[in-house]
Parts: C-alpha cells; sequence; structure tokens
C-alpha cells in the first residue's frame, strides 16, 4: 500500500468520524441564538441549501465534468481544479454562521480531500501527462472507494441537519 493510498483512507475515516458526530450530536446547540427560534430557521435552512449546492459544485466527478478541458497538461488541469474547489468554498464561507461546527468542519474536511486527491494524482502522474490522463485516473480513484465518494457522505449529514431543523 502506498503513501497516497494510505493518506486517502486516513482521510476518509476522518470524515467518516466527523459526520458521525454530526449525526449524534444534538442541533439546538448550532447557530446564532436569536429571541424568536422562528425568524432563523429560514435562514439556516438557505445555508443548508447554499452548503449542499456547495458539495455538489466540489464534488470531482461534478467539477471534472463542468471544468474539462481538452487539450491542457495535467498540471494546467490540476490548478484549475484546485483553484475552483477553492473559489467555491470561500464564496460560501460565511454560511459557517447558521450550521453546526460538526457540518463546517464536514465541508471543510471535504475540500481538503479533494484537493488532496488532486494533488496526490497529479504528483503520480509523468511531467507530459494530459488533463485526460489526470481526470480518468481521479475519477477511479473515486470509483474504488469502498464506502463511497466522499460528497455524498457529507450531502448525507447536511440533509440529516437539515431534517433535524425543519422538525
Amino acid at each position: 500500500m502506498d503513501l497516497s493510498t494510505l493518506s486517502l483512507i486516513i482521510a476518509i475515516l476522518a470524515l467518516l468520524l466527523a459526520v458521525l458526530a454530526l449525526l449524534k450530536k444534538p442541533i439546538s446547540s448550532a447557530g446564532p441564538q436569536h429571541a424568536n427560534p422562528y425568524e432563523s430557521t429560514g435562514i439556516r435552512l438557505q445555508a443548508y441549501e447554499r452548503l449542499v449546492l456547495l458539495t455538489e459544485r466540489i464534488a470531482l466527478p461534478n467539477l471534472i465534468s463542468r471544468l474539462n478541458k481538452p487539450g491542457i497538461s495535467a498540471l494546467e488541469m490540476k490548478i484549475i481544479l484546485t483553484e475552483n474547489i477553492k473559489h467555491e468554498f470561500e464564496y460560501n464561507s460565511t454560511q459557517q454562521l447558521y450550521v453546526s461546527p460538526t457540518c463546517w468542519d464536514a465541508l471543510k474536511n471535504l475540500k481538503e480531500q479533494n484537493i488532496m486527491v488532486i494533488n496526490q494524482v497529479a504528483s503520480s502522474l509523468p511531467p507530459d501527462a494530459s488533463s485526460a490522463e489526470l481526470n480518468k485516473k481521479i475519477l477511479e480513484i473515486l470509483m474504488a472507494q469502498p464506502n463511497g465518494a466522499l460528497h455524498e457522505i457529507v450531502l448525507t449529514s447536511l440533509n440529516a441537519e437539515a431534517k433535524k431543523l425543519m422538525k
């Protein structure tokens, strides 16, 4: 087992632990405290909606299909993918005010894991590799994950937390 595979497994386990903690933690301790809890419910639900969209936008299969540019190098594609993830995350960073810390940590872990996977795959390719080779290798790694794609786990936790809020 090589170092990149081992680090990917460790990262997946860390994300799973964060999601499990999220599902066990009561929602009442999350988010801002207001005099009228019904006033913040709509805002908090919108935050979950935006974070679900963020999760979908930074999911590696979606990124690859949306940003695929045939004819560029793997290095150029790596930069495009990582910069897009960072931009999407920064754009939505204010939503952390409305969700639980565990939920926000799961999203941060997803961002970091996706960047790590991209960087590790890119570093394993020869210098003259194409973007198609990088994309193919990333998708192969995602398909080989035994517990499902990381973004699906985060989506499940976001949905569970939002449903608790709606009860």
